[in-house]
C-alpha cells in the first residue's frame, strides 16, 4: 500500500461482549472495510482486537466496536495507539 497512511489501535472492550458474537461481527465489519488484525476473547470477559488499515476504516471499526452486533451490550472501550506491523487478512483467535 505505497502512499497510504496505516494506523493501528489495540481496544479492550468491555460489557456483556463474550458469548453474543461479538468476535465474529468484528472480523466480518473488519472484511468489509478492509481492516487487517485480530479478536479473541480474554479471561476476564472482555475481547480484545487489534485493528490496522487506513484511518478511515479503522475509526468506522472502532465505532462499531463501541456498540457491537445486537446481542452485546458494550459498557466501556479502551484505546491504544500503536506503531502499525503491517498485518494481513482478520482473524478470531
Amino acid at each position: 500500500m505505497e502512499g497510504t497512511t496505516l494506523i493501528r489501535r489495540r481496544l479492550i472492550v468491555r460489557g456483556r461482549v463474550q458469548g453474543v458474537a461479538f468476535r465474529y461481527a468484528t472480523r466480518e465489519r473488519a472484511c468489509a472495510l478492509g481492516v487487517d488484525g485480530w479478536v479473541r476473547n480474554l479471561p476476564d470477559g472482555s475481547v480484545e482486537a487489534v485493528l490496522e488499515g487506513e484511518p478511515g476504516s479503522v475509526e468506522a471499526l472502532t465505532a462499531f466496536c463501541r456498540i457491537g452486533p445486537p446481542a452485546a451490550r458494550v459498557d466501556r472501550v479502551e484505546e491504544h495507539a500503536e506503531e502499525p506491523e503491517g498485518m494481513q487478512g482478520f482473524a478470531v483467535r
